[in-house]
């Protein structure tokens, strides 16, 4: 168990609205405790900033445009969830804040969910929308929490591929679940980790039912990493998804991608949410908005 006072105190106040049970109850109630969760840190937004919802290609989408955009870099969130929880409205206020720091229009994206709509859909609504914004001549940076970190790791495998990475200046992934075995490392060490256990991993992937041998949807099975853009990874040192995140940076080494890599010591998974109630959240939320400045050239 971490020991900072302050995420202490927000790992309590999660469990007084989304029980560390949630994944035995039926979806519904999952994403009433979820929404009811997030609702609890939503602070203000920035000031001067505008927000849109609209559609892409198909897709709900919302836009952040910051009372000062310092670029023409689009930024493109893609939110966390297992895939099976999680919103436009979940993720609100993080957007707004990251969009404000950088500088730069932030586009959010609202896939489908599971377990309406299994593996592909997801990534195929996150597909369509980065291929829309690209076709428009944007250049893009791919911000991704747990799921959403997955799916961007996916987009950019699969855009390497396909000989289309030039438009995605880089990629920053948050406490990422890339597909990791989850009968080793921090899948063992951190199984009953606080905010998200070994159980609720198993849970999400048969939920989404995504092919065991699909590198998109497991993007540690891919056999070269060379060529991807350069990348951000953060992990939270609690949290059974650490080793995914460590093993993930080491990798894109390996292969010559320009890596930052930093775990959170006291950190769990979610942590984002924690970012005005704990000074380690804080510093991890600062770390991430300079890394994703950096990909957007902004400082």
């Amino acid at each position: 168990m971490p020991t900072e006072p302050g995420i202490l105190a927000f790992l309590e106040k999660c469990d007084s609205f989304y029980p560390p049970d949630a994944v035995d109850a039926p979806i519904s109630q999952q994403r009433i405790w979820y929404n009811a969760l997030c609702a609890q840190f939503s602070p203000a937004l920035p000031e001067g900033l505008v927000k849109l919802d609209g559609e892409v290609a198909g897709v709900p989408v919302r836009l952040y445009r910051p009372a000062k955009v310092r670029t023409a870099v689009r930024l493109v969130y893609i939110h966390g969830g297992g895939f099976v929880v999680g919103s436009l409205e979940s993720h609100d206020a993080i957007c707004a804040e990251i969009a404000d720091r950088v500088g730069a229009e932030l586009t959010a994206i609202d896939y489908r969910l599971a377990p309406e709509h299994v593996w592909p859909a997801q990534h195929e609504d996150c597909q369509a929308v980065l291929d829309a914004l690209i076709a428009d001549g944007d250049r893009v940076v791919l911000i991704g929490d747990s799921a959403g970190g997955n799916l961007v790791a996916g987009l950019t495998i699969r855009a390497r591929d396909e000989g289309r990475t030039e438009p995605i200046l880089g990629q920053a992934l948050i406490y990422p679940g890339l597909g990791g075995d989850l009968i080793t490392g921090s899948y063992v060490e951190m199984s009953e980790a606080p905010g998200l256990s070994t159980a609720d991993v198993r849970y999400y992937r048969e939920v989404l039912k995504a092919p065991a041998d699909d590198v998109v949807a497991f993007p540690l099975f891919s056999e070269n990493f060379a060529g991807l853009p350069r990348t951000y990874v953060t992990a939270a040192h609690f949290d059974p998804l650490r080793d995914d995140a460590r093993l993930y940076a080491a990798r894109l080494v390996e292969d010559g991608v320009n890596v930052w890599f930093r775990e959170e010591p006291q950190m769990v998974h979610a942590w984002l949410r924690a970012r005005h109630m704990s000074k380690g959240a804080e510093d991890g939320f600062g770390a991430l908005c300079l890394a994703v400045s950096r990909l957007a050239g902004t400082v």
